[in-house]
């Protein structure tokens, strides 16, 4: 598929086909995929976690508003996590890199003290979640990306100690009768977005 094709046929899936179920060269491809997410300077502040069990899924979907049912029915759960502290994330990631990209997280990032690094390493998360879309999209794969989750609940579950959930998709195909599917309801996006 052509990106434009990919781009004008994706869409945020309501309802999922709960027979389903991704195959083990999906699987490892879209963690190859995420393994691969571009971030600034190289800092790579996250973890991805693919969760197929039903029991966990269906833990979550309890925490998770209007996107419980999605959880439920599709075939995994993305979560996307973030370093849960600073000074882990800069000895494992930021000690590693080229001292031009240290010089700029010292000088730009971390000088504006630990919440701005930790909003920084929230933005990276959205990169993270733009490539799953689209990469998802392109293997013919159906997605819900959700901020609409209890991210503390979400944490109590899961819990990784180095790691806290900020982001989490749905993953599988959609179901026939998903009356958001843009056949059904088409996709209305602005036409005058350039300045």
């Amino acid at each position: 598929m052509e990106i434009l094709d990919i781009l004008r046929s994706r869409y945020t899936t309501k309802t999922y086909d709960s027979t389903f179920h991704l195959s083990d060269k999906q699987l490892e491809d879209i963690k190859e995929m995420l393994r691969l997410c571009p971030s600034s300077i190289n800092s790579q502040p996250w973890a991805f976690e693919l969760i197929g069990d039903r029991e966990t899924k269906s833990l979550l979907a309890q925490h998770s508003y209007s996107n419980k049912d999605r959880i439920e029915q599709a075939s995994h759960l993305l979560v996307i996590y973030n370093y849960r502290d600073v000074a882990t994330f800069e000895a494992e990631r930021i000690a590693t890199l080229s001292e031009g990209a240290q010089e700029f997280y010292r000088n730009k990032i971390a000088s504006q003290g630990e919440a701005s690094v930790l909003g920084w390493m929230h933005s990276q998360a959205y990169i993270a979640l733009g490539i799953a879309l689209t990469g998802l999209a392109s293997m013919e794969l159906d997605s819900t990306p959700m901020e609409g989750i209890d991210l503390e609940a979400y944490d109590q579950i899961l819990h990784h100690d180095k790691y806290r959930p900020v982001l989490a998709i749905a993953i599988g195909k959609r179901s026939g009768d998903d009356i958001n599917q843009p056949t059904i309801t088409p996709k209305q996006r602005r036409s005058e977005v350039f300045l």
